[in-house]
């Protein structure tokens, strides 16, 4: 069996690699990385698949930086040349990039099974370019990996009883990637204190909203007086707040880390408030309560089981959701999978009958 993985961003890489670990296991499968340079990041160096121990793309396209109907017109170009090279059994994508659209267009086109990991994933926000490409890709996917029973449940919804398509609870790889990545943890070059809560904030719809900014950085100058806030800053958003005259004085702002700097901090804080995706379900790995910046979140069961809060711009809401932090108790719940997803999606591709 040869399987194509089409990656774009530094996250899916994190995520693959514990799909690609899983792979390495079985002699019988052949796995042809293919890195579209969606997102283009100095920190994916040849240091960064050593540490993470992550297999090096056999293609990398170069292509980053356009508008999204230019990408996304080149990669499903690019990605058809491999595939008709390599003529691989399955094309395999993750997530909602415009990277796994193009996979999911090329994939269908040509025929080739497609696997889509991370499906049944909704924000029912279709002015998110990402809801859109998820909802394509799972449409036209033969086999559809679902992180969580919500995720089945939003595909039952949309009829997919109905066609003609796998639908199978495989639990969530971030999860198994989280527990593999937790002893190989680095502890960043800043000033921490020994409770220090960690912040991310990168979302469009707060980076591009001095008002929503300014509400957020209120509340959290506020909290900051109480408790030391880590907040890693990308340097677009530092641009932001400096041209927009947003106080951060309190907070700890430092530069973005690496993942193993990330999950170390993550391992090590008292609370997580972000507007990430995945920040969300790793404050859950790691036993940690998260204050989400959001209006909606993909992980519904993690706000519905008391683990997350959503809060969004609303500073009121924010000193609230702080000031009434519960203890985190994982009430016995197994919400994604224990750590088992990658192994279930492989016996599921090995298995699968037409």
């Amino acid at each position: 069996m040869k399987i194509v993985t089409i990656l774009g961003a530094r996250p899916q890489f994190i995520k693959a690699g514990s799909v690609s670990r899983e792979i390495a296991k079985h002699k019988e499968i052949e796995e042809v990385i293919v890195h579209t340079g969606q997102h283009y990041d100095a920190n994916m160096s040849d240091i960064f698949f050593d540490e993470m121990k992550i297999p090096k793309p056999d293609y990398f396209l170069g292509i980053g930086g356009k508008s999204h109907g230019a990408m996304t017109g080149q990669m499903i170009e690019k990605i058809e040349e491999v595939c008709l090279k390599e003529k691989p059994d399955w094309v395999m994508v993750y997530g909602d990039t415009n990277s796994t659209l193009a996979g999911a267009i090329v994939a269908s086109k040509l025929h080739i099974k497609l696997a889509h990991i991370e499906a049944g994933l909704r924000s029912f926000n279709m002015k998110m370019p990402e809801e859109v490409n998820r909802i394509l890709t799972d449409r036209v996917s033969q086999i559809l990996f679902c992180p969580t029973d919500t995720a089945i449940q939003n595909l039952k919804n949309e009829g997919y009883d109905n066609l003609d398509v796998k639908v199978v609870k495989s639990g969530d790889v971030m999860q198994d990637g989280t527990m593999f990545y937790k002893n190989l943890a680095q502890k960043p070059s800043c000033d921490i204190q020994e409770e220090y809560i960690l912040c991310t904030i990168h979302r469009a719809e707060n980076t591009d909203d001095v008002t929503r900014l300014e509400n957020i950085f209120a509340a959290l100058n506020e909290i900051a007086k109480e408790k030391q806030i880590i907040l890693p800053l990308h340097p677009r958003t530092k641009k932001i707040l400096q041209e927009s005259k947003i106080d951060t004085d309190n907070l700890t702002i430092i530069n973005p880390v690496g993942y193993l700097e990330m999950v170390w901090l993550i391992d090590n804080c008292s609370l997580v408030m972000t507007d990430s995706g995945g920040l969300q379900k790793e404050a859950y790995f790691f036993e940690k309560q998260c204050i989400t910046l959001r209006d909606e979140t993909e992980w519904v069961e993690l706000v519905e089981n008391g683990f997350n809060t959503l809060v969004g711009a609303d500073k009121t809401k924010i000193l609230a959701a702080f000031d009434n932090t519960p203890a985190f108790s994982d009430k016995g719940l197994d919400l994604y999978g224990g750590g088992k997803a990658s192994e279930n999606i492989i016996k599921e591709l090995v298995n699968y009958e037409i």
